[in-house]
């Protein structure tokens, strides 16, 4: 492109995308060690949280079709009960096996609670929890080995923030001359401390302003730059993470916050499921639709 060419940038995209048709980028890192602690512990059912169009939901609903275990899906959004045929990813994860137990958002809030977790014990019997983005000390050791020794070229490590494991186990595999730069997908600092227990460096921060809105909001300005990428370098991207790092990345690039010279490595973590129910979302607001 260009605008790398002008300023002097080299920028890589690692393609985590193409690992697996479903278990795709940073969540087939997140479920590959908690998969095996599933069986170390004898447990067959898998039971984890996610909202309507949680890539995370997906990705556990077919890892555990394909390693014979029973998964249940605690879906944000009571609603849902009654429409979520019409939903592309509960659809997905419904042909793979799972069973939604869809709740109310005041109590999907209490998702971490104890008294919470016990309730749904009552009602299903024994699983192995994942919580929400699949994000634990497994799913960050798993994510650590998306880095490899022929990365050590790169300057700085770039990845789109959810729950916070991905850029963790980024962090972690960096090396002393590697800064890791996360771009979180939601409003708000929260994430910092969650991502500080996880890491055992400093040399990392969050760029902050690029989440359009909160998670999941999407404008025409980002819709653009999303199908043009695609158009320039014939790579999909996802709008509720990867499109939205790369525009920062290519945002901080114009600004000159990169000398020149820096080489780049930017994480694309899947999360393409998601984009046809996006459109959905893009039709009923009248909104460019994201080429598929």
């Amino acid at each position: 492109m260009f605008l790398l060419k002008e300023k002097g940038i080299s920028l890589y995209l690692k393609r985590e995308d193409t690992i697996h048709p479903f278990i795709s980028g940073n969540k087939y890192r997140k479920l590959k060690y908690n998969l095996l602690e599933a069986k170390k512990k004898s447990k067959d059912v898998l039971l984890t949280f996610g909202g309507a169009f949680s890539n995370h939901i997906a990705a556990t609903a077919f890892a555990g079709w394909q390693e014979g275990l029973k998964t249940i899906g605690v879906i944000r959004g009571e609603e849902l009960a009654d429409t979520w045929h019409n939903n592309p990813t509960l659809q997905l994860a419904h042909e793979h096996g799972m069973h939604f137990h869809f709740v109310s958002r005041s109590e999907y809030r209490r998702k971490n609670e104890l008294a919470f977790i016990d309730d749904l014990k009552a009602l299903y019997g024994d699983f192995y929890l994942l919580p929400e983005g699949g994000t634990n000390a497994l799913a960050v050791k798993g994510c650590a080995e998306i880095l490899t020794d022929e990365d050590s070229q790169f300057d700085y490590i770039c990845s789109a923030v959810g729950s916070g494991g991905t850029v963790a186990g980024l962090i972690n595999a960096s090396q002393l001359h590697q800064s890791v730069l996360g771009f979180p997908a939601l409003k708000g600092d929260f994430l910092a401390e969650e991502i500080r227990a996880f890491v055992q460096n400093d040399r990392w921060r969050l760029v902050t302003d690029y989440h359009f809105g909160g998670y999941a909001k999407v404008d025409q300005q980002l819709i653009t730059f999303i199908n043009h990428f695609k158009r320039e370098t014939g790579i999909p991207l996802d709008p509720i993470y990867t499109g939205k790092m790369l525009f920062g990345i290519f945002d901080l690039i114009k600004q000159d916050v990169f000398e020149p010279g820096t080489q780049i490595l930017a994480i694309h973590t899947g999360g393409l499921q998601g984009i046809t129910g996006m459109n959905l979302v893009l039709k009923k607001k009248n909104l460019p639709l994201l080429d598929v």
